[in-house]
This record gives structure tokens, C-alpha cells and sequence, in this order.
């Protein structure tokens, strides 16, 4: 199949010259940000490409803005902040046809409601990537890890099978994206926004890597436990079902901080080191606003959304401490 990847941030290079170099694919890129546009132009459409900081290159790369694309993918990969997206929609709408798929593999919620407005529901993809990447600069980005490295989960709106959903595996899977695919729509999402209500947001509010938050004994009993029980209670009582027990992802929270990522610093930090709104909000915020709609309790959630907007506030009397180099590993 043909991609489109729009946002070409750290996943979204990732994905594409993913595709593009190991599964020979079709791959076009749509960066609505201007001055991300601009700097890769200049670099003659191309962009840097480094793995755990070594072997630096450049890499040729289709690269657009929303105006001035013209063609016609068969998947629309959308990868970008979810404040972003709505006018990136309205401005690639017109390009949009019949029989196209959007897939979502996003931070946070609400990117999925905003799809719905220009595909249908048998042709929209939810997913989640577990893939380290960091974006050192407007086209130039870092894989974190070895070939490979990483996992990635699709589900189907309509949770049926699909013959999209089947070719766009046999791409991933040849491109070293580790794919799988599950037949529960929501649980795939919420599992990775669960992780990151935890990960992502308090290693922001304490600018720290995410193996450094373990240094506090209680971490996992005392902080993880209590927001992943709050986030299963109120997915719960909506009726959606994840696709880890509460057990299975304070576990997962232990080994991504111990063994898989220690020097991680989560995409919500880079946003809040370089001055730029967290997503929060369709964090935590989501998590707490999804309790308050189903009768439960998320006090938790709400702290930390408050807290991490107070950080943000901070950030003018003090500034972030971390700059994420030269010694920065993570994503």
C-alpha cells in the first residue's frame, strides 16, 4: 500500500522511513508545522537520521505541506499533538476521497472523534507504539535502540477483520514495527494512555527520566497503582474492557522504567523543555473527565492534570533544568 504520514515529528519519520527503507513502500510525508517544513527543505528534502546518536546520515524523503500534496495514499498515518490536528484536518480535507484509511497512533484521546468526521468508521485504524524515538531537531531524528526495538498494536474501529488491516500489518511487520492486532478498539487505546497518565506526566512535573522516578521506593504502590486503579475504574464503569489486567500494566510500568527505557524522557517532557503546551489534558484530563461522566472517583487524575498546567506556569520563573542533551537518551 501507499502511506501518507502526516506530522513529521520523531514517530512520524520513524514510521515512514521505516516503510520507506525496510519494506519498500510508498511513503509521503504532510508536515503541517511550517518551520519543520521549511528546515527540511533546505536541507534538500531530506532529513538526518541517527540511531542511539551514531551513524548519522541523511535520508531522502517525499515531503510536503497540506496545501500542496496531491496525491493519493491508501493510509493516512496521522502523528502529530492532538491540539494540532484539527486544523490539520481542515486543511488537508479537500484531498481526502472515498475508500482512503485513517490510522491513529497518537498520545492521548480525542484524535478519534475528529477522524470520524471525514472517514468511515470501517476505514478508520486506532493504534498505539511503544517505540522510542527522539526528535533532536526539525528533521533530524534519533531511533532509540536496536533494529527493531519496540512493539506497536492496531485495532479496527468496527472491531472486525479487514483486508486493510491485514496488508497494513504485512507492511509494518516487514518495515520492523513489530505489529499485533486485537479486536478491542478501545482497550488498545487506553492501554497506552493509561502507561503515559503515569509515565508520561510525572516524569514531566519532575523533569525527570523515567528510570529516575523508580529512586522513590513507593513509586509503583503509592503513585502508579493509584492512577491506573482510578483509570480502570472509570473505563469500567464506561463498559470498556483493556487489554491488560491493572497488575499487568503496573508491571509494565516497572519494567519500562527498570530494564526497557531507564533514560526515557517521555514526549510530554520534550514538549514542556522546549516551551510548548503538554497534552494533559487528553492524558490525565481525559482520565478524570471519563470518571466524572461515570460516576466514579479520579481525584488523582485531577491532581496531576493541575499539576502538571502549574509546571507548565513555572516554567517563566524557572526554567526547565533538563535541555535533553548531549547526553539525552530516550524518547
Amino acid at each position: 500500500m501507499k502511506y501518507a504520514i502526516v506530522g513529521a515529528g520523531a514517530m512520524g519519520l520513524r514510521y515512514g522511513i521505516l516503510l520507506q527503507e525496510n519494506a519498500g513502500v510508498v511513503v509521503d510525508f504532510i508536515e503541517p508545522t511550517q518551520a519543520s517544513l521549511d528546515k527540511i527543505i533546505s536541507q534538500g528534502n531530506k532529513v538526518w537520521k541517527s540511531r542511539d546518536h551514531k551513524e548519522r546520515h541523511q535520508i531522502k524523503i517525499n515531503i510536503f505541506s497540506p496545501e500542496s500534496y496531491d496525491g493519493s495514499p491508501d493510509v493516512w498515518v496521522f502523528f502529530m499533538k492532538q491540539m494540532q490536528l484539527q486544523d490539520t484536518l481542515d486543511r488537508l480535507a479537500p484531498k481526502f476521497k472515498n475508500g482512503q484509511t485513517a490510522l491513529g497512533a497518537m498520545n492521548g484521546m480525542g484524535h478519534i472523534e475528529k477522524l470520524q468526521k471525514y472517514f468511515d468508521d470501517d476505514h478508520i485504524i486506532g493504534g498505539t507504539a511503544m517505540i522510542a524515538t527522539v526528535l533532536n531537531d526539525f528533521g533530524d531524528v534519533d531511533f532509540m535502540g536496536d533494529e527493531g526495538a519496540g512493539s506497536s498494536v492496531y485495532a479496527n474501529l468496527t472491531e472486525k477483520p479487514s483486508a486493510t488491516m491485514d496488508a497494513l500489518q504485512a507492511d509494518f511487520k516487514a518495515a520492523h514495527l513489530n505489529p499485533s492486532y486485537t479486536e478491542n478498539f478501545m482497550g488498545t487505546l487506553l492501554t497506552k494512555v493509561f502507561f503515559n497518565a503515569v509515565e508520561n506526566s510525572i516524569a514531566t512535573m519532575f523533569q525527570s527520566r523515567m528510570g529516575q522516578l523508580m529512586a522513590y521506593d513507593g513509586f509503583l504502590e503509592g503513585i502508579a497503582r493509584p492512577l491506573i486503579n482510578e483509570a480502570f475504574d472509570a473505563a469500567e464503569a464506561a463498559g470498556i474492557t483493556l487489554i491488560e489486567s491493572r497488575d499487568d500494566m503496573v508491571a509494565q510500568v516497572d519494567y519500562v522504567s527498570n530494564v526497557a527505557n531507564p533514560l526515557h524522557f517521555p514526549s510530554m517532557y520534550q514538549d514542556f523543555v522546549k516551551g510548548r503546551p503538554t497534552e494533559v489534558d487528553y492524558i490525565n484530563g481525559w482520565i478524570a473527565n471519563l470518571a466524572d461522566t461515570h460516576g466514579t472517583k479520579a481525584p488523582n487524575h485531577h491532581l496531576v492534570t493541575n499539576f502538571v498546567h502549574l509546571a507548565e506556569s513555572m516554567r517563566k520563573f524557572t526554567p526547565p533544568v533538563n535541555k535533553l542533551a548531549p547526553d539525552y537518551t530516550g524518547a
